[in-house]
């Protein structure tokens, strides 16, 4: 079933479930991000009637076509506090300060940690977000990585509950950060890890406050081509100088000949460090054999999530 798209919600629906998106990826990301989102919850709706209703938060860098694009499509964060939502999503963004509470941004993000804790059943927090919360919530700072955890990891279902009920024991996620949180802090706070990964660490987890937040160091709603587009920007950033090391290549992602191919170019381009040497990379060798062998796995997560709000509407309507 489709995602019906809206700019923000006022009104209480009796039907359905209408749920926040607080989109604050860059502007080179905003669109990609919002399309991942709405086919990744139009196929875990499975039958249910969903809206998705998008919100902008103040502070996040954008040129001129972002501000306008989310100024037509987005509502203001402060139409939030009056909205009925059942759900909310944030999604991170790139940081610009080692210390998160240094962004521009800090402040607002806080108010959306809060006011998703009393006015809604449960909230996703997506990498950065993730970080931000936790570093709000309970004090736990994320650690920064020597290198970029970057690619497929498979993960490992280690414990039971209901958003992962029906999900495989192993089961493969895409890991786009420089910065992860220790299990150890996460289990001492209360938290209960639900996937993680020997090479990529925690995965998913949740806490049970006012409103069930959820978790994610990884990205369910990456599509097929996400990580092969986000390899090739880091390249195009060495080749400007934008960036001091050639980009480490995502693991468990591109084939052979594609790997093959890619080390050929990473070999130039320490050579001939110019932006046309980017003209080289094998787009269509790698677009032609990546595939999405996450997307089962975070269908049914998000089924699982949904049928939760669904149940928490009916039970508050009940009551």
């Amino acid at each position: 079933m489709a995602v019906q798209l809206q700019r923000g919600s006022r009104e209480s629906d009796g039907s359905g479930l209408t749920i926040g998106l607080v989109n604050n990826m860059p502007d080179a990301a905003l669109q990609a991000t919002e399309r991942q989102f709405v086919a990744l919850l139009g196929a875990a709706a499975d039958g249910l009637t969903v809206r998705l209703a998008r919100y902008a938060l103040p502070g996040i860098p954008r040129t001129d076509w972002g501000r306008d694009y989310v100024t037509r499509f987005y509502s203001p964060i402060e139409d939030l506090w009056d909205s009925h939502l059942e759900g909310l999503i944030v999604t991170g963004t790139e940081p610009r300060s080692p210390n998160l509470k240094d962004e521009p941004y800090w402040a607002s993000l806080i108010s959306v940690l809060e006011w998703a804790e009393h006015h809604t059943h449960s909230a996703v927090w997506s990498c950065l977000a993730t970080h931000a919360a936790l570093l709000h919530l309970d004090g736990i700072a994320r650690r920064p990585l020597d290198e970029k955890r970057f690619g497929i990891f498979e993960c490992e279902r280690v414990a039971d509950h209901p958003l992962t009920a029906d999900a495989p024991a192993r089961l493969r996620m895409p890991h786009s950060r420089w910065n992860e949180i220790p299990e150890d802090a996460l289990r001492s706070c209360g938290y209960r890890v639900l996937t993680r990964s020997d090479a990529a660490g925690v995965d998913a987890f949740v806490k049970q406050r006012k409103s069930l937040f959820v978790f994610f160091q990884g990205h369910p709603e990456y599509e097929a081509h996400t990580l092969m587009l986000e390899y090739r920007r880091d390249i195009k950033r060495f080749l400007l100088r934008e960036r001091d090391t050639y980009p480490t290549m995502p693991q468990g992602y591109f084939d052979d000949a594609t790997v093959e191919a890619l080390t050929v170019l990473r070999e130039r381009a320490l050579v001939n460090r110019r932006e046309e040497v980017l003209a080289d990379f094998p787009t269509a060798l790698a677009a032609g054999t990546v595939t999405n062998t996450w997307r089962t796995t975070a269908t049914r997560v998000y089924r699982n999530w949904l049928v939760y709000l669904s149940a928490r509407k009916g039970a508050r309507a009940a009551a």
